[in-house]
């Protein structure tokens, strides 16, 4: 039997694996083998990947305290209006409308060999508006006063050094670490706080329909990871209307 991945193996090996398991089970059907040696179904699917534990409002306002003051904003926009963190890298002045209290998704930044790339959202559904929670519409005032300079094309979150430039991720991630270890989060990631916003909005009662457009999916199939997520606080919610029903004696 040929041995398969190892539970460390990178995943590019396993489509290997797959390959040459298809490859020989056409041989043995050619009768050019007797039997397959590649018998490890497992070892050509992906690993199952890590549960992601959303944030709680409380980590959120340690995080969003310990960040430096012209980052903070980026918290909000990333965990309340659940934007990727490229998404909010590349927004100008002129995305947010607050006087609408809606944010213009239209374009995203990644990096390649230390280089910003300016291109559309993930996906097609990526270019949409998000309406923003009224509650956090004051901070986003009071950031684009404080650390954006005038101009419509200016980027809400510039580089120190030039403010014609994206943040470079390092420098971000740097004060990442910084401000989830004070919320004792060190396994959340920045990716994660747009799952606890996408989590946060199915609690709220969101169809699959509404987290689709607010996430910019092309399909409900992520939206339904979101729904299932809220829906795992069933039990937590049915404690606490019998809380209303009969309140703790002092």
């Amino acid at each position: 039997m040929v041995g398969g991945p190892g539970p460390g193996a990178p995943d590019g090996q396993r489509p290997r694996y797959a390959l040459l398991r298809a490859i020989l089970s056409t041989a043995v059907t050619d009768e050019l083998l007797a039997t397959n040696p590649c018998r490890i179904r497992s070892a050509s699917n992906p690993p199952t990947k890590k549960e992601i534990r959303p944030a709680t409002v409380d980590e959120l306002a340690v995080i969003e305290r310990e960040m430096p003051a012209r980052l903070r904003a980026l918290v909000w926009l990333c965990a309340w209006c659940a934007l990727r963190s490229g998404e909010v890298l590349e927004l100008r002045r002129r995305d947010l409308d607050l006087d609408r209290g809606v944010i213009k998704v239209t374009r995203a930044v990644s990096w390649v060999k230390g280089q910003p790339i300016i291109g559309t959202p993930k996906s097609a559904a990526g270019t949409r508006e998000v309406s923003v929670p009224p509650h956090i519409v004051p901070a986003l005032e009071q950031h684009l006063e404080k650390h954006v300079r005038p101009g419509a094309g200016v980027l809400l979150f510039p580089s120190m050094r030039d403010h014609e430039r994206q943040l470079q991720p390092t420098v971000l991630h740097t004060a990442w670490r910084k401000a989830r270890a004070a919320a004792d989060r060190e396994d959340l990631r920045i990716h994660d706080l747009r799952h606890t916003g996408a989590t946060m909005a199915a609690m709220t009662g969101a169809t699959l329909a509404d987290l689709q457009a607010r996430l910019g999916h092309s399909t409900v199939a992520a939206a339904l990871r979101y729904q299932h997520a809220a829906q795992g606080r069933d039990a937590e919610i049915a404690a606490k209307l019998s809380e209303l029903a009969h309140p703790p004696q002092e």
